[in-house]
């Protein structure tokens, strides 16, 4: 099977590539946007032409979710044109295609866990982008769409490298406490998705680890595994003002990947506590 993998320079696409590789597969091509603007759909197809790939698995997204607010054009050229050209290259060569969607279609509003059935209503232009980038993926039926949240892996930037560099710098960090969700750790996403791409089960899926927290009670976690001491106290969304609107409420229903015989990922605390082993932290 040929597969090829966009965005491999990001957190996602890293260690995708390395799942795959691990088992085995020998046809796999990593792209990032130095060796395929996804925007132009010539170059897509010429590149698509040349490999005919058998399974298309796009993690490439423009993901600055408050500069999408001042970068609009931008935003949706990348997530909303670049993904329709790598589903239109998928149907030419009836390859499966793997989207990686968002929390932020959803506008956080609900008390309990988003369905996969839930009608998106996204607050920002991010979440705006990467919904449409949904509907261009479900025009191709051979599609995975798989919603994830709270990312953090070895390749890249997120919240817990953010925390563990702040605990050096400053004796005193104020954390939102008010915004649940569920961490995605992408050692443990990208073998799910490799999982499913080795099926016939299309459709939209949520995947993010067990468990639930605030980013106030992951910054805990993350400084008590780490063995780390300093002050945190926690606040409210409404004092850390942020260009882009947060989902208050990320929290999704897993029951898809029960349904077709998927294994949920483990909790986000072994996940947490495997991650920090990873990157030599513990």
């Amino acid at each position: 099977m040929k597969v090829i993998v966009t965005g491999v320079k990001g957190q996602l696409g890293f260690d995708v590539m390395r799942e795959l590789k691990s088992r085995g597969y020998k046809s796999i091509f990593g792209i990032d946007l130095e060796d395929l603007d996804i925007t132009d759909s010539v170059k897509v197809q010429d590149f698509m032409g040349n490999h005919k790939p058998d399974v298309i698995i796009h993690c490439a997204a423009y993901t600055a979710v408050d500069s999408a607010e001042d970068n609009r054009d931008l935003c949706m050229d990348v997530n909303v044109n670049g993904t329709k050209n790598l589903v239109n290259a998928a149907r030419k060569y009836n390859a499966k295609f793997v989207y990686i969607s968002t929390d932020y279609i959803f506008d956080g509003e609900k008390s309990g866990e988003y369905i996969v059935s839930d009608t998106p209503n996204p607050k920002s232009v991010y979440g705006e982008s990467k919904y449409k980038g949904e509907l261009e993926t479900l025009k191709y039926f051979r599609h995975f769409i798989i919603r994830i949240s709270w990312v953090f892996g070895r390749n890249g930037n997120n919240f817990v490298k953010t925390m563990l560099r702040l605990e050096k710098e400053r004796d005193h960090l104020k954390i939102v406490s008010d915004q649940i969700g569920s961490p995605t750790y992408t050692f443990d996403l990208s073998r799910l998705i490799v999982d499913m791409i080795e099926t016939e089960k299309f459709g939209i899926y949520h995947a993010t680890n067990e468990g639930k927290c605030s980013w106030f009670d992951f910054a805990k976690e993350i400084f008590l595994s780490a063995g780390t001491n300093i002050m945190l106290s926690p606040i409210k969304t409404s004092e850390y003002p942020t260009r882009a609107v947060r989902p208050m409420n990320s929290l999704m229903s897993k029951d898809s990947l029960d349904q077709n015989g998927f294994k949920r990922l483990p909790t986000w605390e072994d996940a947490l506590s495997r991650y920090l082993k990873e990157i030599e932290v513990i």
